[in-house]
């Protein structure tokens, strides 16, 4: 019988390879011609290092200068003549600030002539920024969003707004440089806007969006805080090209592909997966059981950004949540085996980048109090290490939303 656990890391292997930046890097630049002015390089998120790498390998000399700024652990080295910093998220913090301003620095004083290539991708809400608030502040809301359920779209509605480079303000920065903007997407749908709060991108959310969602959530704003969320961010943004590429979509169906070359009958379930992570590791085992009766061997996929309202202590992260509910739903299910991991390769504040379960974990390798304690306090983190179901990849230089999937071996 083959080893579930190999299949499901073979999968996440060719699947995250598969939506790699570096080819849309390529073909935005080959064969562009940027002039006789300045380029500039600037690259923000958890997929910043790869992007800016490939873009620099395939401009060599052009390249005037620049900066780099990902999340901690994310870089590989210095690339040519770019500053490189890391920064803080989910939450940002001083150093992502800090990166953001040696960045705006850069695209002062530019004329027509000059080119900033910006290199975006998720991750960059937190790793590029310079607030119009305390720092404090942000965070306090940040977290406040985050706990309590709001989803990706209403925390950047927030955000842009508190914000002196979101929203299509770092756009207005270079003016009156051109900008090529090459976005790698990590929200459903590939709205553009989205993808690390629209640093080039014109703000499709009004004043009124952000008011319901700090009224929604029950933010405790200041009154500064009111008055930002109460202005509107840029319109008409001018010499702006924005190039979006990567999908969760894309990562769904190559996932599809590379486990019916595993010998499996594969079907995806969607990718826009946005409901709380335990009910989406409840709807998967659900599945799962639906599927117990198969001739064949079955792979059940899906994709998206689920939330977790966090109540408890613990550590862990959404993927690892959706691991252990469906952990226990699946409990007792024959060669059956369910992950979801974070095509980042983090998930929370953790070192993992998700979590695998098969039937024999509730049950075999932990209890089902121990399941329920776990849920419980959001600790999904220890329980599974207990398990031997976290799964850790490291940085993978990509990023373009979450992959959970369910094994049936027949």
């Amino acid at each position: 019988m083959t080893d579930l656990k190999s299949d499901a890391l073979e999968i996440i292997r060719l699947s995250v390879a598969s939506v790699m930046p570096d080819r849309a890097v390529k073909k935005a630049l080959e064969n562009r011609n940027f002039g006789d002015g300045k380029i500039l390089l600037i690259s923000a998120g958890k997929a910043a290092w790869q992007m800016a790498k490939t873009a620099y390998d395939c401009l060599g000399g052009r390249v005037d200068g620049g900066a780099v700024i990902t999340k901690y652990g994310h870089s590989r080295g210095q690339i040519g003549n770019l500053a490189i910093y890391e920064g803080g998220h989910p939450v940002p913090d001083d150093n992502s600030i800090r990166g953001t301003r040696a960045a705006a620095g850069l695209v002062e004083d530019l004329n027509g002539s000059d080119t900033v290539i910006f290199l975006l991708s998720g991750g960059g809400s937190a790793l590029f920024e310079i607030p119009l608030v305390p720092l404090e502040e942000l965070k306090k809301l940040t977290l406040e969003l985050l706990e309590r359920g709001a989803d990706i779209g209403e925390i950047n509605t927030v955000r842009k707004r508190l914000s002196a480079v979101k929203g299509g303000r770092f756009a207005q920065l270079c003016s009156p440089a051109k900008v090529l903007s090459v976005i790698l997407s990590d929200v459903p749908g590939g709205s553009a806007d989205n993808v690390a709060s629209g640093p080039t991108y014109e703000d499709l959310s009004t004043c009124a969006d952000a008011v319901r969602v700090a009224e929604k959530y029950r933010l405790t704003c200041t009154d500064e805080v009111k008055r930002l969320l109460r202005t509107e961010t840029p319109r008409g943004i001018c010499n702006v090209e924005n190039i979006v590429t990567g999908s969760v979509g894309e990562l769904v169906k190559n996932a599809a592909l590379y486990a019916e070359g595993l010998g499996y009958n594969s079907f995806i379930l969607g990718d826009s997966l946005c409901c709380e992570a335990r009910d989406a590791g409840s709807f998967l085992a659900s599945e799962a059981g639906l599927h117990q009766n198969a001739e064949r061997s079955v792979a059940l996929i899906a994709g998206g950004e689920t939330v977790v309202h966090v109540k408890g202590n613990g550590l862990g992260g959404r993927n690892q949540e959706i691991a252990l509910s469906g952990a226990i739903g699946i409990a007792g299910m024959r060669d059956t085996a369910l992950f979801s991991i974070g095509s980042d390769g983090t998930d929370g504040p953790t070192d993992a980048a998700g979590g695998y379960a098969d039937g024999n974990t509730v049950g075999g390798k932990i209890s089902l109090r121990e399941a329920l304690d776990g849920l419980g306090n959001n600790d999904s983190y220890n329980v599974l290490k207990k398990a031997g179901g976290l799964i850790i990849t490291g940085p993978t230089g990509t990023n373009v939303n979450d992959l959970s999937v369910v094994l049936i071996r027949r």
